[in-house]
């Protein structure tokens, strides 16, 4: 087993020829499961090689009813963003109604500083965690937290097998699809974001269905991955409008790479939305501040609930995922308008 890694309970039970669920009730409880569970040797067994890996079933081996510390911690991709920062705000004002304080910290979306900054959290004896960074490709975490029973709960982006708070992506991708086909668009650019994320892939989804359902040929929409911010979004459009036909249309998963691609039309004198009705996702106040379309997502409420599903999980309970209602949000940036003939 690799000593940078944390012991997992299936690591421990793979050693020891046991299954996960045994060894988990043994470490949970050893002196109550020598008769309900295991025989005195496996329970001897199972807390010999846990002490010896440096096994914990929760840090510090200590019991989340009888020795809380009425601290949560919560990861980010990066506290500047607005939506990050909005449903942090969620959590921390439900935490403090509750007696709890909440650490922050920014992963800036890499598996190592995940890893490191939640180890880091551990040591602090917090009670829970809450995560605004779960990726697809970067499931270890998540999972090995899952195994060793750790109170722990997503918000913003979604993971299979794990407790989430989240925007319904595929929902909100939806709206915006016929909003813009319902203005009169029939080709369509997706700058979708990060790979790797629900919240890229839930909104291209959802978008995309909503375009096929209605009749649009595959041809006609062009899809290009990016990152959130607006540099993202500007280096996503320009490689949207290098192909020499201009999409009537262009929806962002998020406002700030909405903006950004909206600065690279400026410059190649595309207007919005004459030439292209341009929109986003989250409505954050910019968004109104530009006149953007975009998609309202419960932010502050995403952070708010997922501190009550972890305050579930922390009584003993097993709360499940829950998806919140998207809103659609019209300004002038799709308006449906008679757009200029090509020169020539």
């Amino acid at each position: 087993m690799s000593p940078h890694r944390p012991i997992t309970l299936k690591a421990l039970a793979l050693e020891l020829g046991l299954s996960t669920s045994t060894v988990s009730r043994v470490l949970k409880d050893p002196e109550g499961s020598e008769s309900r569970w295991a025989s005195p040797d496996t329970v001897a067994r199972i807390i010999s090689l846990a002490d010896r890996l440096g096994y914990t079933r929760n840090p510090h081996a200590a019991s989340l009813r009888t020795a809380q510390s009425n601290m949560i911690g919560v990861i980010v991709p990066r506290l500047q963003d607005y939506v990050l920062a909005t449903i942090y705000e969620g959590i921390d004002h439900a935490a403090s109604a509750r007696g709890f304080f909440t650490m922050v910290s920014n992963s800036l979306d890499d598996e190592a500083a995940r890893r490191a900054k939640t180890e880091r959290l551990l040591e602090q004896r917090v009670d829970g965690l809450i995560f605004g960074d779960a990726r697809f490709d970067q499931r270890a975490l998540f999972d090995e937290l899952g195994e060793r029973d750790f109170p722990h709960v997503l918000v913003s982006r979604r993971l299979p097998g794990h407790v989430s708070v989240t925007c319904d992506d595929r929902a909100g991708g939806r709206l915006m699809a016929e909003h813009l086909l319902d203005a009169g668009r029939r080709t369509f650019g997706v700058i979708a974001g990060r790979q790797g994320t629900s919240t890229s892939l839930d909104r291209t989804e959802g978008f995309i269905a909503s375009l096929r359902e209605r009749g649009v040929a595959e041809e006609s929409i062009t899809v290009v991955h990016g990152g959130f911010d607006t540099a993202a979004g500007r280096a996503a459009a320009e490689d949207l409008l290098s192909g020499g036909s201009v999409p009537e249309a262009v929806f962002a998963t998020n406002d700030f790479a909405a903006i950004g691609a909206m600065g690279a039309m400026q410059e190649r004198g595309i207007r919005v939305p004459e030439d292209v009705a341009l929109c986003g996702y989250n409505d954050t106040p910019l968004a109104a501040g530009v006149n953007l379309s975009s998609v309202r997502s419960p932010m502050f409420e995403m952070g708010r609930q997922g501190f009550e599903l972890l305050s579930e999980q922390l009584g003993g309970g097993a709360p499940e995922s829950r998806l919140l209602a998207p809103e659609l949000i019209v300004r002038a940036s799709t308006a449906r308008t008679a757009r200029r003939e090509p020169d020539g």
